[in-house]
């Protein structure tokens, strides 16, 4: 088993990354602060892993359960509800801890219930897929989406642990794992030009889950993170980095509907977008956005936006993003592979024909 900190004084937490760890009760009793627990967890996760959680929990905890539906389209605050509400049924205080059994949709929504729930309580990541273990659970960012924006109703709440048992991408599909990849993809881009090399050499094993080595990427990519987080909890300033591909990528999900694409699969055609602006602006070699794209492409990513959006709907979407500062749209760019900057200051013209050339491209 692997074991990082993520160091945030008081609201420090470990990571625990292993093969079956999932079943660990010690891992378990370390974080639970009272004696209720409600897991929360979806429809498709419920039949594989619910019922070994619960067996070992269920003789020192009051345990309940909120099984929600499966997918972005519910990651709302209707679904939000039902977990309110299932709460208070089960007559859950404020010392109880809330586990998020699940990918990021379930993370987030489990992670801002327990942000809110009687104005806090603890909750505990256990991340299902593969984006959820090197991204969402990592950090402390939860919340819902609305039909305007996506992630725009939230909260920074920093979790008690984090359970990465990789057995659990066993039973991914194989969009999904593609879907991940993307945020791994992204730390070599932004702030680890050595992770990204590795990768290069490793991808064709990493998509067939090569034990060893999916280890290593989930743990380098926490490591990232953590990095980063612990020095901009609430994204006042390098946080932001994170969000490479993001801004590009939030406008694509909510143009063509929550959930039609993936979120890596997003963020992956935004990083691309993102790296090709760069490029414009003199920051990266022709070979970088090359070998950019033939490592989202071993990854099975989409490298093009869909043909169906146009210059506007890009520009209306990304206005409404959080990066959004004073009315200035904050982009973050690569000022070469593997370092990573945050600027409003890029040539409004290259920015156009950086989405143009690849919508035309995607005809």
């Amino acid at each position: 088993m692997r074991t990082l900190n993520v160091d945030l004084g008081d609201r420090s937490y470990p990571i625990f990354i292993g093969a079956g760890i999932r079943n660990q009760q010690s891992l378990f009793d370390d974080a639970i602060q009272g004696k209720q627990v409600m897991v929360v967890t979806n429809e498709t996760i419920a039949p594989l892993y619910l019922d070994a959680l619960l067996n070992i929990l269920k003789n020192d905890y009051q345990v309940d359960t909120c099984v929600l539906p499966d997918g972005e389209p519910f990651k709302t605050l209707d679904t939000y509800q039902m977990i309110m509400t299932r709460l208070l049924e089960a007559r859950h205080n404020r010392t109880t801890t809330i586990i998020a059994l699940g990918g990021g949709v379930v993370g987030d929504m489990a992670g801002f219930a327990a942000a809110t729930y009687q104005r806090g309580v603890p909750f505990i990541q256990v991340p299902t897929t593969l984006l959820s273990q090197v991204d969402s659970s990592v950090g402390g960012k939860t919340g819902v989406n609305h039909p305007l924006g996506k992630n725009m109703i939230g909260a920074f709440y920093q979790p008690q642990a984090v359970i990465i048992d990789t057995e659990t991408l066993n039973t991914l599909p194989p969009r999904e794992l593609s879907a991940g990849m993307a945020e791994v993809i992204k730390y070599g881009l932004i702030c680890d030009r050595s992770m990204f090399e590795w990768l290069e050499n490793n991808m064709t094993a990493l998509m067939s889950l090569n034990a060893d080595l999916i280890t290593e990427a989930i743990y380098l990519s926490c490591v990232a993170k953590s990095k980063v987080v612990s020095q901009d909890e609430r994204e006042g300033g390098i946080r932001a980095i994170l969000n490479l591909g993001h801004t590009f990528g939030h406008a694509i999900e909510t143009e063509m509907g929550y959930g039609v694409w993936l979120h890596g699969e997003a963020v992956a055609a935004g990083s691309m977008l993102a790296l090709d602006l760069s490029w414009r602006m003199g920051n990266l070699e022709n070979s970088d956005l090359i070998r950019s794209a033939d490592l989202f492409k071993a990854a099975r990513l989409p490298l093009l936006p869909p043909a169906e959006m146009t210059l506007d709907s890009f520009v209306a979407r990304m206005s409404v993003d959080k990066k959004v500062l004073d009315g200035n749209l904050r982009l973050v760019l690569l000022s070469e592979l593997g370092q990573a900057m945050i600027t409003s200051d890029f040539p409004v013209e290259s920015f156009n024909e950086t989405i143009l050339d690849a919508l035309e491209a995607a005809m």
